[in-house]
């Protein structure tokens, strides 16, 4: 008999067993202790669970530790939220978290055993870790400053309640190709990054006022490398149905066949985007307006950054830059302290890992925004910290070659030390392996984890360099490869030679200049 392929495997095992149907067995093995079965260890994802690489780990602990990411709806962490996430980071993760690229939180060092109480502590504040991960649709994301932004196009903070509400805990849609994910933008700068969502919502004013949403499906990054595709444009209470009916279509027509050909856009390429829209019309009771590309915002520039006013009376959103989305118990008991001090409640965080505090008092938003920069939470961060994002990297993650979130800070601290008076917004990823949870296909600056050989010629702990990739509509690039590598001790070196070349050389702009790089 043929040994089972990986996604043979996988089907099998969500056939035998719905991915939540494996909360049962998370309390009966922390009751019992009895080890994890391989096939459930599949189905944790489900519950936000993957195990994490041995790396920290001391060799004598033979514990199964894992990584739990919470779901963030929205993007949104209240103080009471956030002293819960500070409570579990401290008590049950070794002082670990991070914010992510889908807005939600992740914690390290998880046992099995501490699962319940976990799971009590976060359902008293109203937060769960259920589809934050697994072949599920993840996170609805969208614009952090959703209903206090006086440019933005419109308020889409109930759709996206809706599309979440729609998809929680769903076992219509618990099982699916791979992982599926939705944006919904209400912004003006369209900082949801549209073009790599599965399926995405674009706000729009039509000459008469009202709202429409450009629709666009298939994107993506690491296998399915792809730009996503306009299809046309609904109304706003279209738009639940219509993610109702294309999630559906994914569920029954993707390519389950081979992992990495089985995200929508790989079925939209199979299939031909013609005959995926005519699918989808023959699943809805109305017609999508026709496609008409618009122009969007570069993505080096889709941020909220600093102190703005904000549509509540008495009250200011500032934005703010953290490490690559690391945040740490410190962290976290830093804005628990400044929250309280200056009487906000609420922050949203972003899909560049960043956050943004939404109802700062006005008469003391400077005051807080100083605050912040004490502890290292910058509102006004240099052109180099501002649009730097990594993964988890090899001290957690299985996949990895490579670190990453040390790497990206004693970089961006290194060039904020050579270059002090840089005038470009610089976008740079740090990526442990050749994933791209970290997006380096869509930054000026992209290291991509990988082998690479030393000096002395030995094989090492490195990265490649990707150059010039970004996102605006259409004109969207992903990043290229340029055949450098160098060793991990090299980053800083490299990076900055690279800039100083930059500054000699006659080229009007970095993007340009590094595209003299490529391979």
């Amino acid at each position: 008999m043929a040994k089972e392929t990986k996604s043979q495997r996988v089907e099998r095992i969500k056939i035998e067993k719905d991915g939540l149907d494996v909360l049962q067995d998370i309390y009966l093995y922390a009751v019992t202790g009895e080890a994890v079965h391989p096939e459930d260890i599949d189905r944790l994802k489900w519950y936000g669970l993957y195990t994490q690489n041995r790396n920290l780990q001391d060799e004598n602990d033979p514990t199964l530790y894992f990584m739990l990411r919470v779901k963030l709806e929205g993007g949104l962490l209240t103080l009471p939220q956030l002293k819960i996430v500070a409570q579990i980071s401290e008590k049950y993760a070794r002082g670990t978290a991070d914010f992510t690229t889908r807005q939600d939180i992740q914690f390290h060092y998880i046992r099995v055993v501490d699962l319940p109480e976990i799971f009590r502590l976060l359902d008293t504040v109203g937060l769960c870790t259920i589809f934050a991960a697994g072949d599920v649709p993840r996170n609805v994301i969208s614009c952090p400053v959703n209903g206090v932004d006086h440019d933005e196009i419109t308020d889409v903070r109930d759709i996206v309640a809706k599309l979440n509400t729609l998809f929680k805990g769903n076992k219509s849609f618990s099982n699916l190709p791979r992982k599926y994910k939705v944006g919904v933008n209400g912004c003006s700068k369209n900082c949801t990054n549209h073009e790599i969502q599965d399926l995405s919502f674009n706000a729009i004013k039509t000459n008469n006022g009202k709202v429409q949403f450009a629709v666009s499906v298939g994107g993506g990054l690491a296998s399915n490398k792809r730009i996503a595709t306009h299809i046309g444009y609904v109304t706003p209470s279209q738009v639940v149905p219509l993610t109702r009916a294309i999630t559906k279509i994914y569920r029954d027509h993707g390519l389950r066949e081979k992992r990495n050909k089985a995200r929508l856009g790989h079925l939209i390429d199979f299939w031909g985007i013609e005959k995926f829209v005519e699918e989808v019309h023959s699943e809805i009771t109305f017609k999508m307006k026709d496609a008409n590309e618009l122009e969007y915002t570069n993505s080096k520039q889709r941020d909220h950054f600093g102190i703005h006013e904000s549509k509540e009376k008495g009250k200011s959103f500032i934005g703010c830059s953290l490490n690559s989305g690391h945040i740490g118990v410190d962290g976290l008991n830093n804005l628990i302290a400044l929250f309280e001090k200056y009487d906000a409640n609420r922050l949203k965080t972003t899909v560049t890992q960043n956050i943004i505090i939404i109802d700062a008092p006005s008469n003391k938003a400077e005051a807080f925004a100083k605050d912040l920069e004490d502890v290292n939470i910058q509102a006004f961060p240099s052109n180099f910290r501002a649009k730097t994002q990594a993964c988890t990297g090899l001290d957690f993650c299985k996949f990895a070659i490579s670190e990453t979130k040390g790497v990206s800070k004693r970089l961006v601290e290194h060039l904020e030390d050579k270059f002090p008076d840089f005038k470009e917004r610089v976008s740079i990823s740090v990526n442990g392996c050749p994933n791209s949870c970290a997006h380096p296909h869509i930054v000026d600056l992209g290291l991509m984890g990988t082998k690479v050989k030393n000096a002395q010629n030995e094989s090492v702990v490195g990265y490649e360099l990707l150059v010039s990739g970004f996102l605006e509509g259409v004109n969207s690039q992903f990043a290229q490869k340029t055949g450098i590598k160098f060793p991990v001790e090299d980053v800083n070196e490299t990076v900055e030679k690279l800039i100083n070349e930059y500054l000699k050389s006659e080229t009007k702009t970095l993007h340009d200049f590094l595209l003299t790089k490529v391979a």
